[in-house]
């Protein structure tokens, strides 16, 4: 069975365990998903990380898909905690970095991305919060292309008005597993 590697970045609150959740849920691994405010999720495992509701420590959890074994390292996203950030990216076959459609790039995760770029780890953005008010999906991929890397490959493009509608652009290039 192969094994991959891929751990979940961003900055604080983009929304990094609760994609690690979904991404769990939707795999079969678990029945029922868990909650950061409830503190409930499978990768927060300490009492203070589930009173305040922020991931300390980098939590692990695995999923299969198919003839693969995929672990999920969810990472923390305190700037105080980017230590602990750098000893997993070591270990990591591929990366999600989150990008808050709201918040848009943040210094943090400009840091996180220039790291993974160093260490040659291929990376997919994930923006994440685009059900929000008043977001502009254009602006945040623009935000993107000026300060981290114009070389972006859309591979969904999410339309929120009048109706949404969703675009899979089978067109480009798939990543190799």
């Amino acid at each position: 069975m192969k094994i991959i590697n891929i751990g979940v970045l961003a900055h604080v609150d983009a929304g990094k365990t609760t994609l690690t959740e979904s991404l769990l849920y939707n795999s079969g691994a678990i029945t029922e998903l868990g909650s950061v405010d409830k503190g409930t999720t499978r990768t927060d495992n300490t009492l203070l990380e589930r009173q305040r509701g922020i991931t300390i420590q980098t939590g692990i959890t695995s999923f299969q898909w198919e003839n693969t074994k995929v672990n999920i390292i969810d990472t923390p996203g305190h700037m105080d905690f980017l230590a602990e950030v750098y000893r997993s990216l070591s270990v990591l076959d591929g990366a999600i970095l989150l990008i808050s459609a709201k918040d848009g790039v943040q210094a943090q995760t400009r840091i996180l991305f220039h790291a993974l770029r160093k260490m040659g780890i291929p990376t997919i953005f994930f923006i994440n919060k685009i059900d929000q008010n008043g977001i502009d999906l254009s602006t945040v991929y623009q935000d993107i292309k000026e300060k981290l890397s114009a070389e972006i490959v859309i591979k969904q493009k999410v339309e929120l008005y009048p109706n949404m509608c969703v675009t899979n652009f089978t067109e480009s290039e798939q990543w190799d597993t």
